[in-house]
């Protein structure tokens, strides 16, 4: 009988945000992920990286400024060092959490190209906040090098496109080690977003939403399933009001009523409903899990959470 394919997307929480919380985190992670593992699903795990990108790209920032020759790394660089560092921890974490469950497969992390459209209206209208807060000096620095900037507190921060997940340059090589019913993860951070030119891939100056890669990955795989673990227990209506409302059912249909009424914020769970109507389809089959990760790992399915089907 052929095995279930699960897609699992991990949010912030599950990886925390400095080194040693990150190390942490991924041990509990990995107690969830190796559950799904033991009850005969093929797994492929996905995750953020804001915090991790934010600080590499600050890094390297700083370095360039203490040391001019040097060249300014690029965000397509920035995110390729973040699949692998976050990689490193979790495959790690997860090799480690089957073989004390007694189940030896092989863990792997797959640096991520996800192709971009180079006319995405994002392109055009750039909304994604990152780097450190820079001095107006730097800001129009920053101008003069084509970059886009915006006024914060304290200063200004750059600011970069977060256009739709096209195509995922890697999925064959994902699909044969999933295939092989190996643990896979992929797409780390959205993926590093590339322009295809002829026969060659250019980085893009940009970031893409995790959520929907998440999905694209999903689809691209063909899975049952696609869990999305967030900071709250449940989809609500009128979240953080009095009348809020948990959901523990939704179809696709009351997914896109909810999201022409405006229930779901653009940064927080928007693009998470987005990633499910686009992932499910028409497809009676699939399904999504957006939820929270229990504190120990022990859990993810047969807890709270909101079930999107057909």
């Amino acid at each position: 009988m052929k095995k279930k394919k699960i897609v699992i997307a991990l949010g912030h929480e599950a990886l925390g945000t400095t080194l040693p919380e990150q190390k942490e985190a991924t041990k509990r992670t990995a107690k969830a992920v190796a559950d799904f593992i033991r009850d005969d699903y093929q797994v492929v795990i996905t995750h953020s990286n804001g915090p991790q990108v934010g600080m590499i790209h600050t890094a390297m920032n700083e370095f360039c400024r203490l040391y001019p020759e040097y060249t300014a790394t690029p965000m397509s660089v920035c995110s390729a060092m973040s699949q692998g560092y976050i990689g490193y921890d979790l495959q790690n974490a997860i090799r480690a959490e089957l073989l004390n469950k007694g189940i030896y497969k092989t863990v792997s992390t797959v640096l991520t190209q996800v192709v971009v459209d180079p006319y995405d209206e994002a392109f055009y209208k750039p909304g994604k906040v990152i780097g450190r807060v820079m001095t107006e000096e730097e800001a129009e620095a920053e101008e003069k090098k084509g970059n886009h900037v915006t006024a914060v507190e304290g200063g200004f921060r750059r600011i970069v496109a977060a256009p739709k997940p096209m195509d995922i340059v890697e999925i064959d090589a994902i699909r044969a080690l999933s295939d092989a019913d190996q643990v896979v993860v992929a797409c780390g951070g959205g993926g590093i977003p590339v322009l295809a030119q002829d026969n060659n891939l250019k980085g893009a100056s940009a970031v893409i939403e995790k959520d929907l890669a998440a999905g694209k990955l999903a689809e691209l795989l063909d899975a049952d399933m696609l869990v999305i673990l967030t900071s709250v227990d449940n989809v609500c209506l009128n979240y953080g009001t009095e009348n809020e409302k948990p959901l523990s059912t939704m179809t696709v249909a009351e997914a896109k009523q909810y999201m022409e009424e405006g229930q779901f914020g653009e940064d927080d769970m928007l693009p998470k409903i987005q990633a499910a109507i686009d992932f499910i389809g028409d497809s009676a089959i699939r399904s999504v899990l957006i939820t929270k990760l229990n504190k120990d790992g022990t859990y993810v399915s047969g807890g709270p959470g909101t079930m999107i089907t057909k």
